[in-house]
């Protein structure tokens, strides 16, 4: 189906994302002085609960749920779905483009916040400061001997905006920088403050491996895992398919794997089946739920670049942020 040319300039907007205006910018009164209505939905995007508030809305401000066919096809106003985040893996940017639907994100809304985290893991678990909080709290003050960040060699997996902020964090403790990123040239890297390193190459040359990658094939596996430096610590706060995860568990109970840092698991919110949060692995596992990306800043950031691409395509003219554009 192929939309008509007509573009409404006010009417529903739909948002779907949990933290849309939870910041310190209040996105929902942009909005409303626009001229348009703002109505939430659950995050989950379950088709059966959206049905009754698709046909009446003609933007969409989504957060990670899956958007399909049907989904569109249940919103013949629509005009534009703005993505609250940089993950468009989600959409049915296919069956957009054929509705004339414009899909937008928010790349580098919150790099800073997700390569700040990044670094914050690398201590906590060099420093093994959560294990030494739950120690004293058990009156248990003996010691806990780590290593300094500077005194590591870092490879950095996917040196895009976010691997590229890590990068400029390491440069003021000092540390041996190396990256990894299949869409930059060697000139880039370097530039970056960086050398070039092949991922199989880092699993011998460094202490330390951050993951930035889109998601897709898993990187630590097995083969890389009986590659590594003794004691080589991970640190993921991307996707949790680069990990294999029972591989991981079996290389740190074996202690060739030194410590492991996450912002997420497989299953997320049901990744507690998973074998990374076994007790027995506690003192050297630290995961987080899924909090890279919130921070004041970034929320204010990703809002504010979804809601200019909104208007700008409900106005008639091109959003800064195209994902796809109108078929």
């Amino acid at each position: 189906m192929v939309r008509d040319s007509g573009r409404p300039l006010m009417g529903t907007v739909l948002v779907t994302s949990r933290s849309f205006s939870s910041g310190s910018i209040d996105e929902v009164g942009r909005l409303a002085d626009a001229g348009h209505t703002v109505v939430t939905a659950s995050p989950s995007h379950d088709i059966a609960e959206l049905r009754a508030l698709l046909p009446d809305a003609i933007g969409w401000i989504a957060g990670t749920g899956v958007i399909t066919r049907q989904h569109l096809d249940a919103a013949p106003h629509l005009r534009v779905i703005a993505r609250y985040g940089v993950g468009v893996e989600s959409v049915d940017i296919a069956a957009a483009a054929e509705q004339g639907i414009v899909v937008t994100n928010t790349p580098g809304a919150n790099s800073d916040a997700v390569a700040d985290h990044a670094v914050g893991l690398m201590l906590a678990i060099l420093r093994g400061t959560t294990a030494g909080d739950r120690r004293v709290r058990a009156n248990d003050w003996s010691m806990l001997r780590g290593r300094e960040l500077g005194a590591l060699s870092v490879g950095i997996i996917g040196f895009g905006r976010i691997g590229q902020g890590v990068a400029r964090r390491l440069q003021g403790f000092g540390s041996r920088i190396l990256a990894h990123d299949p869409w930059l040239g060697d000139d880039a890297v370097f530039k970056a403050g960086a050398v070039p390193q092949g991922i199989l190459a880092m699993a011998s040359e460094c202490d330390l491996v951050t993951l930035h990658s889109p998601g897709g094939a898993s990187i630590i596996t097995n083969e890389w895992l009986a590659r590594t430096r003794p004691g080589i610590v991970i640190v993921n706060t991307a996707r949790p398919e680069l990990i294999d995860e029972p591989a991981l568990a079996q290389a740190l109970r074996a202690q060739s794997v030194g410590g492991f840092a996450a912002d997420t698991l497989a299953g997320d919110a049901r990744g507690l089946s998973s074998p990374l949060l076994a007790a027995d692995l506690a003192d050297r596992v630290i995961v987080t739920p899924h909090i890279g990306a919130q921070t004041v800043q970034a929320v204010d950031n990703m809002g504010s670049m979804a809601v200019n691409n909104l208007l700008a395509v409900l106005a008639g003219d091109p959003p800064a942020n195209p994902v796809s554009t109108k078929a």
